[in-house]
């Protein structure tokens, strides 16, 4: 499928009422544009917008109508378009850890454990004979609506086998990214780094609040394309300090910054400018130094009574471009 420009004018006028946040040009031009200064404000997509099940096309219609650029993007909704069966893929849910915890699940029984291990099998195969020239589709759908892929997020890295890491990267690259992600691990790290190097693409672990300034610095003396996701929220959240150290030390590793906002002592997400995280030093920062950083949004606060997630992610978008000019 691919958009032409009076569709993507179409995309951006249906949601004129979350858009309207935003400066005019930013959605109202044939194509979206979220580059400020030199800066791309991106998407952690589709975790933002609630559904981990949001197929490729809706993401892209959502990505538009906020008159954003770029996006760090989930492989399952790649894999979905490519044709990965529906009982392989991820259920609905997810996307809003300001939401009140569940409680942890009730362990496994033996034939639960069983089931998932033979899925997981389902998918390795499903994998290594996937159909990439679907994925350069999905490349194709996103840049002719003016939307790039520039780093592109796995979930579950821990159980790849090294035939499916092999495959992230392969993956990635017909997506047209610079860079992929997945969770905070230095044993996946340690394992990955030999793909990483081979295929010179930069992979940024996503650290929460656990991680600490010493931890990055183990992280990064893995290898040369072992690099950070780091989160700004959940860095002030977990070491009650600002990031911008850390960003300054490692700049040069860093694939994307998170953005978001979290009062420090472990405190809440709070909308932007309410909490303690200095977003707007660390977005300027990378703007002035001219860093080849995304500054994705995360958005995990709750949506205020009488709002709506795409009004309060095109709240977001504004403050990060207004931090910027």
């Amino acid at each position: 499928m691919q958009y032409t420009r009076r569709q993507i004018g179409k995309l951006a006028l249906s949601a004129i009422p979350a858009a309207s946040f935003l400066p005019r040009a930013a959605w109202a031009a044939d194509k979206p544009n979220s580059k400020v200064n030199g800066v791309v404000i991106g998407m952690n997509v589709p975790y933002n917008f609630g559904n981990q099940a949001t197929s490729a096309e809706d993401i892209l219609q959502r990505c538009v109508q906020l008159g954003v650029s770029g996006v760090e993007l989930r492989a399952r909704p790649v894999e979905a378009f490519m044709g990965l069966p529906l009982n392989l893929q991820p259920q609905p849910g997810g996307g809003n850890r300001g939401a009140a915890p569940a409680g942890p699940p009730p362990p496994p029984t033996p034939e639960q454990q069983a089931a998932a291990k033979a899925k997981l099998e389902d998918i390795r195969k499903w994998r290594v004979a996937a159909p990439l020239s679907k994925a350069r589709e999905v490349r194709k759908m996103y840049e002719d609506a003016g939307v790039m892929i520039e780093i592109v997020k796995y979930d579950g890295v821990p159980d790849y086998s090294n035939d499916e890491l092999e495959y992230t990267f392969t993956l990635a690259k017909a997506l047209g990214a610079r860079a992929i992600s997945c969770e905070f691990s230095t044993d996946d790290a340690k394992r990955i780094a030999q793909f990483a190097a081979k295929h010179r693409m930069l992979v940024g672990f996503h650290g929460h609040a656990e991680v600490t300034p010493a931890i990055f610095d183990e992280l990064l003396a893995i290898g040369p394309y072992i690099g950070a996701n780091v989160d700004l929220g959940h860095f002030v959240a977990g070491n009650s300090m600002s990031p911008v150290p850390v960003i300054t030390k490692h700049h040069d590793r860093i694939t994307h910054v998170h953005v978001k906002d979290r009062k420090m002592h472990g405190g809440p997400n709070m909308p932007f400018g309410q909490g303690e995280t200095p977003i707007i030093e660390a977005l300027r920062l990378i703007r002035d130094k001219r860093w080849n950083i995304q500054a994705t949004i995360e958005f995990e606060y709750r949506v205020p009574e009488g709002s709506d997630r795409m009004t309060e992610l095109a709240k977001t978008m504004k403050y990060c471009r207004e931090a910027l000019a």
